[in-house]
């Protein structure tokens, strides 16, 4: 074999592999990364598309028309089905259930998480370990822990953990959720929702410790501020104002958005009670129900979510979120 020949062969090879080299460059290269995100990011658009988009696009197109047992309807009544859903006293009912809601959840949710990521960010040892601890019931679903608070934490009988703590201490039995006079199923809807959410908030809280400055502790030292309430009310929760403002908008955004605890815990096989309905498990009622009013149930979807919309800018407006800040 003369050399020319032996030259060619090892140059095939050579050849190849600068190709797949080359092309492995050019889908690498500068020019493809849009083709890339399409790639990596378009499933994830075509399903919120698909299922989240056009869905709301055709809810408001049905809250025009007069919608019974169909999702395709042709009696177009306009406003009909808005003016209907403000005049019906149980869509201003669920509002009014809301509002109480909100009066007990948010407060309390703020005040436990807020101690908690104090009370953690403190700690010298062991910090991941009690942020995990407290974080882990966020991970858990909705209607499982209102299944437990219902079934065993608050259940009617004697045998309930509640009633039994009760009977330690000479009291009678609750039926807990049955009971409007006084309404005691507040306290284990809201106890449910705080044990479910307190976690993640915390969270959020811990986040915005550490980002404040310890320069700002040193010098309120120097200054001889005395640690505790005073270093708390003038250094660490004025520095906490973005974080507050945003979690107290996620608080009464979830409350307008507080289904499944209500579902679970109150429903039964005879159906919902007339009480403590929530706007979404009026909608539910109104669009899935005997009837099933698709229209007015769109409608009133609509109006609920314009509220939280006007709720959330008001809120923000006057807390001044965005608002720089003036030295």
């Amino acid at each position: 074999m003369s050399l020319r020949q032996e030259g060619r062969r090892q140059a095939i090879p050579r050849q190849r592999g600068s190709r797949q080299g080359g092309t492995a460059r050019k889908w690498a290269g500068v020019q493809n990364r849009t083709l890339w995100f399409w790639i990596f990011v378009g499933p994830f658009l075509l399903g919120l598309g698909v299922f989240t988009y056009i869905p709301l696009g055709w809810s408001v197109y049905l809250s025009f028309f007069d919608a019974h047992n169909t999702v395709t309807p042709s009696d177009f009544v306009g406003l009909g089905n808005y003016t209907a859903m403000l005049k019906n006293e149980a869509f201003t009912d669920s509002l009014w259930t809301f509002l109480v809601f909100s009066l007990f959840i948010v407060p309390a949710t703020y005040a436990l998480s807020l101690a908690l990521a104090l009370m953690v960010n403190r700690l010298r040892h062991a910090q991941a370990f009690f942020r995990s601890v407290f974080f882990l019931p966020a991970a858990c679903s909705y209607v499982v822990a209102a299944l437990i608070w219902k079934m065993s934490i608050f259940n009617g009988v004697r045998f309930g953990l509640a009633n039994t703590v009760l009977g330690w201490f000479g009291g009678d039995q609750i039926a807990w959720l049955s009971t409007t006079d006084p309404p005691w199923y507040w306290a284990v809807i809201v106890t449910v929702r705080l044990w479910l959410q307190a976690g993640f908030y915390m969270v959020l809280f811990l986040a915005g410790l550490q980002r404040i400055s310890p320069t700002l502790y040193e010098a309120a030292a120097v200054d001889g501020a005395r640690p505790g309430w005073q270093v708390f009310r003038h250094i660490t929760f004025p520095q906490l104002r973005a974080t507050s403002v945003a979690v107290v908008l996620l608080l009464v955004i979830n409350a307008f958005q507080a289904f499944d605890e209500f579902y679970n815990l109150l429903s039964d096989a005879r159906g919902y009670p007339p009480y403590a309905r929530p706007p979404l498990v009026y909608l539910y009622y109104t669009a899935l129900g005997q009837g099933q009013n698709l229209g007015l149930g769109s409608a009133g979807a609509v109006l609920l979510a314009l509220i939280i919309a006007v709720v959330t800018v008001g809120q923000a407006k006057w807390f001044g979120l965005g608002r720089k800040e003036t030295r």
